[in-house]
């Protein structure tokens, strides 16, 4: 599993013009199923994502994880994440998760999430959507479960 993590003052997510998810000071996590992940890959990624000390501390150091930091996630399903385009002019999706498997391990991410965090907005799983946020630092940090990053 991937994640794209952004720390943000404020962020949304639109469905077909509707806001359907929005938060203010927290982070953006764009998650990416791979073909071959287990449930163990969603935990390991829920884990590392609310236990990441991104936020300052009172000494203006980043130490602080966004449940210290009483922050919120705004969860986006990203398959391209799992995008391939070292060879040719179009992207791979070969290792992303085909939905029906995908879909499970996105919702078991937003469970234990919500288990830790107490805000947890999503966007529209298999949807077309339109996120809008603003990076705050900028900070931006990859996850990957198999750690190839």
């Amino acid at each position: 599993m991937r994640a794209v993590l952004q720390r943000v003052t404020r962020a949304s997510v639109r469905v077909g013009g509707e806001t359907v998810g929005e938060i203010g000071r927290g982070l953006v996590v764009l998650v990416g199923v791979a073909r071959d992940d287990t449930p163990d890959d969603a935990r390991y990624a829920v884990e590392k994502t609310v236990n990441l000390r991104v936020f300052d501390d009172e000494g203006g150091r980043m130490n602080r994880s966004v449940v210290e930091a009483g922050g919120a996630l705004l969860v986006v399903s990203q398959f391209t994440l799992h995008g391939d385009a070292r060879r040719g002019r179009r992207p791979s999706w070969f290792e992303a998760a085909q939905p029906e498997a995908a879909e499970p391990l996105y919702e078991l991410f937003v469970a234990e999430a919500r288990r830790r965090v107490a805000r947890v907005e999503t966007g529209g799983f298999r949807q077309a959507m339109e996120v809008e946020l603003v990076n705050d630092g900028p900070v931006t940090i990859l996850l990957d479960s198999r750690k190839t990053f």
